[in-house]
């Protein structure tokens, strides 16, 4: 029943895929993006698009490290055509636990991780994004200097003590891999700290994720701009947060509308436009055909199952 559920929930969601690269890409021409890209350099299109590729192999790390937490190590390839296949869905889709899960959930109990399993991996997961926007945020504005222009104009120390209050999650959060902090239970579910190692990889992998998102878009709107990378950092910070609190689809307009507002004499709409061709668009017209041949090619294996899928059945039953 359970498989039933999400190959339907994967059907529907491919669909919504479509239909929103369709509506995404219908808001701008073809003209419209074909002439925000040519007023990019070449070496700055060039220099983005290793900053997304360097984002995406990031998050692949998440993975990567989720699996050790839960016991399952995977080769990188697996842990990178899993979470590549998820995200590049999960991002323009929205609702990424749902989505991406569903889509982590197809390649990780074929590589014989339960379904409690998986379910640590994408809360793992979800710990290293907020422990990486929180990093980046504590960084960009403890290192702001006293003249840059970020977060609703702030003045020094406001921002300052905005810097250490998130600072101070990636903190507590490390500090309670080494004190030890009680499992998180719900009924039979139970998910412990990661140990401290991890911890500190979690944290290194989500900043240096987030750090090379903008990085792209600090070299697309530097086409336009001599805006700081600390200001644009903190600028993607913030509407990233404010897309998270949206839940529209990939932050589609949200992630546009804030940095215009926060870089009103800086951000350039053909600069955005350029950036989320290269983060979203391009990596979702890959996703999904990898994702559709991935599902294929298991098809066309003989069936099996793995030991823990068939130890978590038997307890079902």
């Amino acid at each position: 029943m359970t498989r039933h559920i999400i190959r339907l929930l994967l059907a529907v969601i491919i669909g919504v895929a479509v239909v929103l690269v369709y509506r995404s890409l219908s808001r701008y021409s073809l003209e419209d993006i074909g002439s925000s890209l040519a007023m990019i350099p070449a070496w700055r299109l060039a220099t983005a698009t290793l900053f997304v590729v360097a984002s995406y192999a990031c998050l692949s790390g998440f993975d990567w490290l989720a699996l050790r937490y839960v016991g399952k190590p995977q080769p990188f390839r697996r842990a990178a055509l899993a979470s590549f296949s998820a995200l590049s869905i999960g991002h323009n889709v929205g609702g990424a636990a749902l989505s991406s899960g569903a889509v982590r959930y197809r390649f990780y109990t074929r590589w014989g991780l339960t379904t409690d399993e998986v379910a640590k991996v994408i809360l793992f997961c979800g710990a290293t994004v907020l422990l990486g926007l929180s990093m980046l945020a504590a960084l960009t504005l403890l290192f702001m200097p006293p003249t840059g222009q970020t977060l609703l104009q702030l003045d020094p120390w406001p921002r300052f003590w905005l810097g250490i209050l998130f600072l101070s999650y990636p903190v507590a959060y490390f500090l309670c891999s080494i004190w030890g902090k009680p499992p998180l239970k719900f009924r039979s579910f139970r998910m412990d700290m990661p140990p401290t190692g991890l911890c500190a990889a979690q944290i290194l992998v989500g900043t240096v994720n987030f750090g090379c998102v903008a990085g792209a878009l600090n070299q697309l709107l530097g086409t336009f701009t001599d805006v700081g990378y600390l200001q644009v950092a903190s600028a993607y910070v913030t509407a990233t947060l404010a897309a998270l609190l949206s839940h529209v689809p990939g932050g589609l307009g949200v992630l546009e509308a804030t940095m215009l507002l926060l870089l009103p004499a800086s951000a350039s709409i053909g600069a955005l436009v350029a950036f989320r061709v290269l983060y979203y668009f391009i990596p979702l017209l890959i996703g999904v055909p990898l994702f559709l041949l991935s599902e294929a090619y298991f098809r066309r294996r003989p069936h099996t199952v793995s030991p823990a899928a068939s130890r978590e059945a038997a307890g079902q039953a």
